[in-house]
């Protein structure tokens, strides 16, 4: 996790994780072995590359106000937490996705990002809009 500019000292950018589409470029890797190759392989590694080169480019910005997506730099999407009803980390042992919903619109992304520190930033941020988990909600109703 990188951090502050001088500009914005409460704001956190995270640092890139390259797990997601390092695993889906294996995967297509993997695929070279099927009867149908070089087609899917070619395709999933694609995707893999893809989600490679996105993790080189994008950055998640964290304010006191808002998640921030920038590329290169330059900001993409302001996502306002005011307008936040709800959000999760889905799969988090694996690659996962963070869901979260906003006023407007549901939102799903891939976590490129230290999973860890992505969740630290919405707790210290959002905390209060957390999903809890069906698991864990069934549990304490027993």
């Amino acid at each position: 996790m990188t951090s502050q500019n001088p500009n914005d000292e409460n704001s956190v950018i995270l640092s890139p994780s390259y797990r997601l589409p390092i695993l889906i470029i294996l995967i297509g890797l993997l695929f070279l072995i099927s009867p149908f190759h070089p087609w899917p392989s070619i395709l999933i590694s694609s995707f893999g590359f893809f989600l490679l080169l996105q993790s080189f480019t994008l950055k998640l910005k964290f304010t006191n106000d808002d998640l921030i997506v920038m590329q290169l730099g330059k900001e993409l999407r302001r996502f306002p937490f005011k307008n936040w009803i709800a959000w999760r980390i889905l799969l988090p042992q694996l690659p996962g996705f963070l869901y979260f919903r906003e006023e407007a619109s549901p939102h799903l992304l891939p976590i490129l990002f230290d999973v860890n520190s992505l969740e630290e930033q919405l707790r210290l941020r959002v905390k209060d809009l957390e999903i809890e988990k069906a698991v864990e909600s069934s549990k304490s109703k027993t």
